[in-house]
Parts: C-alpha cells; structure tokens; sequence
C-alpha cells in the first residue's frame, strides 16, 4: 500500500490547514454565539466562510471527479487527510460543502437522480445554496435493519402518497433545509424484502409534512441542523419524485451509506488528533503535586496509547479508502464496516482521556470535548450500530473461510 500524497493532495492539505487556521479557529465561540442567538438558522459567519471557502476552490472536495464540473476530483483517499482537518471542528466540514447529510445526498442524486431532478435540486445543494436531509430513521421499529421501515408511499393516479413519521432526521430543522430523500415501502407485500422500500424526493414546504420537534442528542440540540421528528400525513408528491424506480431504495441507502461512514471515520481520526494536541498543551502547562502533569507516568502513558490508536485507525481508515477507490464500495464493504467500528471508539477513548486531564473544564462549555465525546458516542449508532457492522462483518468473513 502507497499513502504518499500527490503534489496536487499536499497542496489541498497545506491550503485547508492554512483555512482552518486563519478563520476556522479564531471564530469558533462566534460562531456559537450566533447559533445560539439564532438557533434554526444557517449563521451569517457561516455563510460568509462559505463564500471564501469556495472562491478559494476548497469545494465539494468529497466528490469524486465522474460528478463534473462541481468536483474537485479527488479519490477517497486523497480527500481522506483533508476530512480528517475538517473533522477537527464539528461545523468546519459546512464551510467545504462537504458536510454530511448533504454530502450523501448529493452523491444519491448523482449517481441515482434523472436529469429534472440534478437540475432542480442536486445542482443548488453543490452551489452550497440550500441543505438537505435524509428520512429514514423511525422510531416504532429498529431502523438499523432498514427492512423494517414502515412509512408507507401509496400510488394515486399520477401521485405518491405518504404518511407515516420518522425522527432523528438530521438537518430537517434548518430553516435553508429545502428537501428531504424519503425513504418507505412503495411494496411491503413483496416477498423480497429488500425491494419492498424506495426513496422520494419531498420538499420540506410540502401539504402534510409537519416538523413535530428537534431530538436532542445527550442534551445537544445540534442547532442549526438539529434531528427533527417529522410527521407525513397524505404527504402528495409527482411520481417523478422516485429516485430510479419503485423498489430500489434499499439499493439506494447502500450505496449511500458505504462513503458516509468513511467520511465519519475520516473526521473522527481528526477530532481524536485535536484531542490529544489539547491533551498534550494541557499536561505541559497544568501543575499538580508541585510539578507539571505530563511528569506523572499515567499522563506519559494516555498520551503514548492515544497517539497509538489514532495512527492505528487512521491507517485503516487510509486502507479502507484505497480499496474503495481500487475495486469499487462493494468489494471493500468489510473494512469500511471494520473502520466504523474502530474509529469512533477510538475517538471516545482518546476524548475520554482528554475530559480526564483537564478535570471539570473538560465537561464544560469551555472546550470542544464534550460536545465532540456525545457526537462520536453518538455515531456508535449512525449509519448502523456497532452491533450490526459487527454481526454483518462476522458472517462474510465467516463465508470466505468455509
């Protein structure tokens, strides 16, 4: 395996690191404050980062170079290290147009979408111009086994009829958020069960799609995208709203979901990196007993076991990267499963070590740990649990060796 970077990827990574840098970082607890000033909102600084993100050409940095003109035409691997800078501030992705749920739906409507549909809605979502979300999650069946949605989508003469409710549906709260993808069960009678489901396009502005309220994530409302529980009821949209065609939703969500988890991994390599930098400051200047902490063995050796485990799951994250480039996401489902299990784990154990070292400022407002500690606790769960990557990897690896 070769990770040495191109030219072309060491310039992007000098260049978004120089971005994060002169206006990432130094704007952070502004940004906050205009989210919480105005909670349902894009913030105008985030708008204005945007605009000197993308006259730069920092773009789309995630789209691989068969989207076009809107590419920055990297591969998987040569957008990881640059994910992986991003990651270091929850909200930094956004300014990149590389910020998750729109990333994955925009991948969705470019490899899936007809052309009124790119035109209507992939193509502002890649200008950076509106925000999307992803409805699949619900909360009366395991939404993990994506067999089990029951959100209905009825055929009525020239329309989809939809009702059913859905929550933790992220980004829905955003008052920019101009569309959803839909995902329910246009055939649950079919004895397949993976081609019962399909994916619909719904604007948020739609008769019958009512935002009930904004989930919290361990007490976070995640403003200003939030997680919306959302209601549809007799929810009317064109039939040329489906995504391919009646019964491939499934299809769908799983050629969506293999590059979002690697982005995921990317980002959470970067926090845990961020993590163990503050660690690292912090030990050198705190004083306990008399002398510096990093002089205490335990403090030597979280540092040491840290930095092991953020190599250790950055190189997966880079292996896992190649193959997908190399031989497609299918072929490279097992290590994608394998990284997403590793990665936001590691990212718990490094932030955890963090919260230790700095003591009760590690649990406040005061730094980005916790905040970052309940949103890798919480990505154990997106984009399928632990236990299912587990359960899934254990069986095809199981096949191979029988």
């Amino acid at each position: 395996m070769d990770f040495e970077y191109s030219d072309k990827v060491k310039e992007l990574i000098a260049r978004v690191t120089v971005f994060m840098n002169e206006h990432i970082y130094p704007v952070e607890a502004q940004m906050h404050q205009q989210v919480a000033e105005n909670p349902w909102s894009t913030p105008p600084l985030m708008e204005a980062l945007k605009a000197k993100a993308k006259a730069q050409g920092l773009w789309n940095l995630f789209l691989p170079v068969s989207y076009g003109k809107y590419s920055a035409g990297l591969t998987n691997l040569e957008y990881a290290p640059l994910a992986e800078i991003m990651g270091k501030v929850m909200w930094a992705s956004e300014v990149f147009n590389c910020a998750a749920p729109d990333t994955g739906n925009m991948e969705v409507l470019a490899k899936y979408g007809n052309e009124a549909q790119k035109k209507q809605w992939l193509e502002p979502l890649l200008e950076g111009k509106i925000r999307s979300a992803f409805a699949m999650t619900e909360p009366e069946v395991a939404s993990s086994d994506a067999t089990n949605i029951e959100l209905r989508i009825e055929r009525d003469d020239d329309e989809y009829v939809i009702n059913g409710r859905k929550f933790y549906i992220s980004g829905a709260c955003r008052k920019q958020c101009e569309i959803m993808i839909v995902m329910g069960k246009t055939d649950p009678g079919n004895s397949n069960r993976y081609i019962q489901q399909s994916q619909v396009l719904v604007p948020m502005n739609t008769p019958g799609v009512t935002m009930v309220r904004p989930m919290q994530v361990f007490g976070y409302n995640d403003a200003p995208e939030g997680h919306a529980e959302i209601t549809f009821e007799n929810v009317r949209v064109p039939l040329t709203n489906i995504i391919v065609g009646e019964g491939k939703g499934f299809e769908i969500a799983q050629g969506r979901l293999g590059p979002g988890r690697i982005h995921h991994c990317m980002r959470s390599v970067g926090i845990a990196q961020r993590a163990l930098d503050l660690m690292c400051k912090r030990v050198n200047e705190r004083i306990v007993f008399g002398q510096p902490m990093i002089k205490q063995q335990s403090v030597r050796e979280d540092i040491a076991i840290s930095a092991c485990q953020i190599e250790q799951a950055r190189l997966m994250t880079l292996k896992a990267a190649q193959k997908m480039d190399a031989e497609g996401n299918k072929a490279a489902k097992d290590i994608i499963a394998m990284i997403k299990i590793v990665a936001p784990s590691m990212a718990l154990d490094v932030l955890d070590r963090a919260i230790q070292c700095h003591g009760a400022v590690g649990v406040s407002q005061d730094t980005f740990l916790a905040h970052a500690y309940a949103g890798q606790r919480t990505l154990r769960l997106a984009d399928g649990p632990d236990q299912v990557h587990m359960m899934q990897l254990g069986r095809d690896l199981v096949k191979k060796l029988t």
